[in-house]
This record gives structure tokens, sequence and C-alpha cells, in this order.
């Protein structure tokens, strides 16, 4: 069984078709914190199934245009960047191919929800769509041919930088530069792997404004889910509801100069999952 997770007036919700649940009223012993669900997937397996002799508690369309929808991950204990994971991406930054991953720190205090409001500071924030792992059963040396047992769902994410922030110092600090307040819109929901159509060729998309900005396939890749996650249980225990952002496809702003501006809107999607859009507002 398949499920779609949801955080909805910060409770853990399912979702099917355009109705809602909350998990702990549906009463099969699933619980009402979105973190503590992701520890018993068999339960939210359990749950789901169960959904057809429950009553919705409301339109999902209506709970997301009202604001009512946070992060579907609300507070992992760790959240992963992975630069310069797409071919596309490190020919358009005029990089050498990384020969192992690039892992930045996102601090989980600047995750928001998929229709929140994004705050600029500055002149050179940047947008980048990503598919973004969650982490179920956790686990230390996970082997890469099993590391899809150990996830919990897949949704979409927001990598939002400021580039002065991130540039200001040499060495680049990616993790302050990326981990603004507002800097990780999420959602609308976290989808199991097996609902997506092809988990290893997602299309991902971005567009501001109605522009056109990011067109990619997670095909192009250069380190697969299943690599990123030996590569990362290898050095410490992941843990579940822990966040992999997985990287970017070309088109950011930095490199084609379209930088977000004060009131532009935000449009990012993954095939099979969900889209969020993120209003922005420049507060300095």
């Amino acid at each position: 069984m398949s499920f779609r997770l949801a955080t909805i007036d910060d409770r853990a919700a399912l979702v099917r078709d355009d109705a809602w649940f909350d998990l702990e009223r549906l009463g099969t012993g699933a619980p009402a914190d979105p973190m503590e669900a992701l520890t018993d997937l068999e339960a939210l397996h359990a749950a789901d199934a169960a959904l057809g002799d429950a009553t919705p508690a409301g339109s999902f369309a209506e709970a997301l245009d009202a604001g009512r929808v946070g992060p579907p991950v609300p507070a992992p204990s760790a959240c992963f960047g992975i630069g310069l994971n797409y071919r596309s991406h490190v020919a358009e930054s005029n990089m050498a191919v990384p020969t192992v991953p690039v892992v930045f720190t996102k601090f989980p205090g600047c995750l928001v929800g998929p229709r929140a409001t994004v705050e600029l500071v500055g002149p050179m924030c940047d947008y980048e769509v990503e598919l973004v792992v969650a982490i179920g059963p956790g686990g230390r040396n996970i082997d890469a041919a099993s590391a899809w047992d150990h996830v919990a769902g897949l949704t979409v994410g927001q990598d939002i930088s400021d580039r002065a922030l991130q540039f200001a110092a040499n060495p680049p600090h990616f993790d302050l530069g990326k981990s603004r307040d507002t800097f990780g819109p999420l959602g609308p929901v976290l989808v199991s792997p097996d609902q997506v159509p092809d988990r290893d060729a997602l299309a991902l998309t971005c567009d501001v404004d109605g522009d056109v900005r990011q067109r990619g396939t997670t095909a192009d890749l250069i380190f697969s889910i299943p690599e990123l996650i030996a590569y990362l249980s290898a050095i410490m225990t992941l843990r579940p509801g822990d966040l992999i952002f997985t990287g970017t496809p070309d088109g950011v702003g930095i490199a084609t100069g379209k930088l977000l501006t004060d009131g532009c809107t935000i449009d990012s999607s993954i095939e099979g999952i969900g889209e969020l859009r993120n209003p922005c507002r420049q507060v300095a």
C-alpha cells in the first residue's frame, strides 16, 4: 500500500485525490505528530488502507489555499543539501564533475510550507527546484542496493539561496546562504516511492511569474538517491524524517542573470508528487 502524507494545522494528515483525513482520527493507532508518523511506515500504510471507509476532514486544495498546509516533514533532525548533482548544472557552472557528493547543511529552521512567502534579503536571492528524500527506517552503513527500503517518501523542495551571503566567505559557507528563514519551501505532500511514475527519472520544473527557468529530470543526477543514502549513512546514522535535498538542474538565477525579485512567484513541480507556489517579498 502507498500513502501521501501532509501536515495540516500542525497535524499529520493523509491525502487521497482532493480529500484529506486527520491521521490520528482515523482510529488505526497512527499518531497526530508528523515526525512520529514517519517512524512507523507500516502504520501509515494501514491508515491509508482505511481511507475508503473514512469521512474526509475537508478539501486539500482549500487547505492549501488557506495556508493551513505546512511542510510534510516539519522538524527533521538533519537536513542535507547536495550541490552540483546534475550534469546540466555542473556544465552551466563551469565546474568539474564531482567524484564524491558535495554535501552541505540546510538548517531545518528554514523549512516552510508549499504556499509560504519567501522573504528575500538583498538583491541576490536565487531559486533551485529539487527532489527531496525523507528517510523512513534509519540506520548506519546502509547498502545502496537496499537504500530505497529506507526511504519514507519523496517531496518537492526549493533550495532558496542568498548568493551574496553564500559567497561572502572563502571558501563559501553554503549552510548560511541557504538557511535564512523561509528558504526551504517543502511539500505539498510526502509521497511513498511506489506512487511515483518512475522514481529514477522524474521531471522537475521551476517557473518564475510564468517564465520558464528550469526543466530537468532526475535521470540527470550524478549521484543517485541510493548512492547518496549509502554515502551519508557511512558517515553518520540516518534517522526517520532526515531530509536530503538531492540537487538542482540547470537554469538557476546566478547562471542566467534572472534572480528573484520583490513580488514574484515561484512555481516548482515534480511529476507524480505535486507543486509548490511561493510568492516572494523583499524584507531587507
